[in-house]
């Protein structure tokens, strides 16, 4: 067994909110879909992201991530935020 590191590459990504689909559609090229709000008061928003390996939910408030092939996937905030750090020009 070895050890890795992983190599440092920038990405691309958008905050899941209710109030930003339009904007979540743009950034993945209209292939998010099935944007749905539970009923309740403070129902939770979810979507559909298709990735290279299959379809996944997004909730509200994790990030999409545009990864190196152009792909889109989902990620948890709390890893995102362990995985990667804001990139200023």
């Amino acid at each position: 067994m070895g050890m890795y590191r992983k190599k440092p590459v920038v990405v691309e990504a958008i905050r899941f909110r209710r109030n930003n689909w339009n904007d979540i559609l743009e950034f993945t090229n209209n292939t998010a879909h099935t944007l749905f709000i539970e009923k309740r008061i403070d129902g939770i928003a979810t979507c559909i992201i298709p990735t290279l390996e299959g379809k996944h939910i997004a909730t509200e408030g994790d990030f999409i991530i545009k990864g190196v092939q152009g792909e889109f996937y989902p990620c948890k905030p709390d890893i995102f935020e362990k995985t990667y750090e804001e990139v200023w020009d």
